[in-house]
């Protein structure tokens, strides 16, 4: 009999919910997106998410339904992203979870947010654009979001190796910031690809290697920028295509350059790619033209924050935790995404 999870994720500024059935098929997904609302702010406002997402619960949960064409008999269990994530917004979407699963008696499974992100490369929309297979094990998983940036190995479903991590800003938040200094909207990352492509890049700007590691760190590289746009823009920029290119080139460079080394040395078989700078063009050629195995990734709607892979991540999770009384606020800690530990 088929497995149907309906999940939830509302870590930060979207809350969303799918139908994901047997960790593959995705039936249906709704987002409700607060980009433009914390556009005008350049960054998301956590108490303005929070309410925000208090008011799209049943309208979307209403959505994912009606689109997948299903009703609640067919749903078999509840997933919910757990955390990391903002405190007001994940309250939301666990207290959704607890009182459906406790309506409907059925288990909720909770899903480590960044866990999720990786597991998008199973729904069969990332499968069909390659072979229709799942990424052969060992996979070295590259995360870049807005909070996170890591490099894990995955040796098996549920088996995680953390090889590296960021020390200071991720990757996507670097974005996020150096996109306001070009002037650029938020967010940051599609707006520097945009305003990169085609162009050649202004004086090389750094790249922080961190030798003989696997972490990485993008601070200095944000302050390089910093620093530049107030000697050479002192008025403000007008052309943001030179900088963003060669802001875009520094992370690329790195981030390619140490996935490709890790991938080499723990002999990984494929290589894939998770969160929402999955979705730059540039790190997807370059960690493509690098590697000797397959590289994937998710398409872009996939990429940034979505419920379908957190159902996805939740078929492989099965054991059932009605109560979800776990830190809200933890980050991945030694155990990496094993219950119980942050």
């Amino acid at each position: 009999m088929p497995h149907t999870i309906l999940s939830l994720e509302s870590s930060c500024d979207e809350f969303a919910a799918a139908l994901v059935e047997d960790g593959r098929e995705l039936l249906a997904s709704v987002v409700a997106s607060q980009a433009e609302l914390h556009a005008r702010y350049g960054g998301v406002v956590p108490e303005v998410a929070g309410r925000e997402h208090l008011r799209s619960v049943a309208p979307v949960l209403d959505g994912v339904l009606a689109e997948a064409g299903r009703d609640w008999a067919s749903v078999d269990a509840i997933a919910v992203t757990r955390g990391p994530g903002l405190g007001g917004s994940l309250l939301v979407g666990i207290n959704a979870a607890k009182a459906l699963a406790w309506a409907r008696d059925l288990p909720c499974i909770p899903v480590h947010h960044i866990e999720g992100h990786l597991y998008a490369n199973w729904l069969a929309p990332s499968l069909d654009a390659y072979d229709g297979t799942p990424p052969p094990f060992p996979v070295l998983c590259l995360v870049v979001s807005g909070g996170h940036t890591e490099l894990l190995l995955m040796r098996d479903h549920g088996h995680f190796q953390r090889l590296g991590q960021t020390l200071d800003d991720a990757a996507g938040e670097a974005f996020d910031k150096v996109g306001r200094l070009l002037g650029l909207p938020f967010p940051g990352g599609p707006a520097i690809e945009r305003a990169a492509r085609d162009r050649d890049p202004a004086a090389r700007l750094p790249r922080a290697w961190l030798r003989g590691t696997y972490d990485f760190s993008f601070s200095g590289l944000k302050t390089a920028v910093l620093h530049r746009v107030r000697k050479e823009h002192p008025e403000g920029v007008t052309d943001p295509g030179p900088l963003a290119r060669a802001f875009q080139d520094s992370v690329v460079d790195v981030l390619a350059e140490k996935t490709t080394r890790a991938a080499a040395e723990f002999d990984a078989r494929s290589v894939i790619i998770a969160g929402g700078v999955a979705a730059n063009g540039s790190l997807r050629a370059a960690l493509q033209s690098r590697c000797a195995v397959p590289v994937r990734w998710p398409p872009p709607r996939l990429c940034t924050d979505n419920a379908a892979m957190i159902g996805a991540a939740a078929h492989y999770r099965r054991q059932a935790d009605p109560s979800l009384s776990f830190d809200l606020f933890s980050t991945s800690g030694p155990g990496v995404f094993q219950a119980g530990v942050g």
